[in-house]
């Protein structure tokens, strides 16, 4: 039996409230308790095209905040877990704040410091002991509002900057707000990514494939009875079943 459990936080933070950030604590007990019950770690792409038998644990970040290499990383690292993190490669210069419509709100406010963004030295960090970086675009646009130019140009030109600026194979991309349809998806395919990661809003999830992969958005409000139900096989097949016949399980939107 293969069961495939993918995740996809955001930022890590003591005091941020945001809908996109989870506390530490928060976070080491959700994996902790995924890791008691026999799941295993993977990176994205590696369980997206080649899956494993029994249960594999995939757990991503979108937009590469500077708290997942701070927070995020000791945590895993405990865990034995590698995680998979999504770059919006515009943003990597060193120094830079998330700047897209969703998060620009933050930027003038007291937590405008949980926008940065790792450099590309600190990306290469993670890479060097083992986790994946993939693309998050270069500038966390809606890809499906794109002429098929810009569309090429954020993701073929994202996958560049990170196979440069790493050294090595770019195989996969997270589409920003989750949002794709049928020719974003073909755009990633002659773009030359192996996987890419949705984020479903609301509540539905639609049918696995290694360049359209549902993850389970997990969020602030996410306590430990929403957690559970959110990532357990009868909650999954729910939200899947939903998107087809109507069946409405709660999961809070995202950017």
């Amino acid at each position: 039996m293969t069961d495939i459990l993918v995740l996809g936080y955001h930022a890590v933070s003591e005091s941020w409230r945001s809908a996109l950030s989870v506390t530490p604590a928060n976070l080491e007990r959700q994996l902790t308790s995924l890791v008691r019950q026999g799941y295993r770690g993977a990176r994205f792409h590696e369980a997206a095209t080649a899956p494993a038998t029994g249960k594999t644990l995939v757990v991503t970040f979108d937009d590469a905040y500077r708290s997942v290499r701070e927070l995020a990383l000791p945590i895993m690292e405990r865990l034995e877990l590698p995680g998979t993190v999504f770059v919006p490669t515009r943003f990597a210069g060193g120094g830079q704040l998330a700047s897209w419509p969703g998060v620009d709100v933050y930027l003038d406010g007291p937590d405008g410091h949980e926008l940065a963004v790792m450099s590309w030295q600190e990306l290469a960090g993670m890479a060097s002991i083992g986790w994946e970086v993939g693309s998050h675009t270069r500038s966390h646009p809606r890809l499906t509002r794109l002429r098929d130019e810009e569309l090429k140009e954020e993701l073929g030109g994202s996958r560049q900057d990170c196979e440069r600026q790493l050294g090595g194979p770019c195989h996969s991309v997270a589409y920003p707000y989750g949002d794709t349809d049928a020719r974003v998806v073909a755009a990633a395919a002659d773009a030359g990514y192996l996987a890419a990661a949705g984020l479903p809003r609301a509540h539905r999830l639609h049918r696995p494939s290694a360049l359209n992969w549902p993850r389970i958005g997990v969020f602030y409000g996410d306590g430990r009875g929403r957690f559970r139900l959110k990532v357990s096989p009868t909650g999954r097949r729910l939200r899947s079943l939903g998107s087809a016949s109507g069946v409405s399980v709660t999961q809070t939107s995202t950017t």
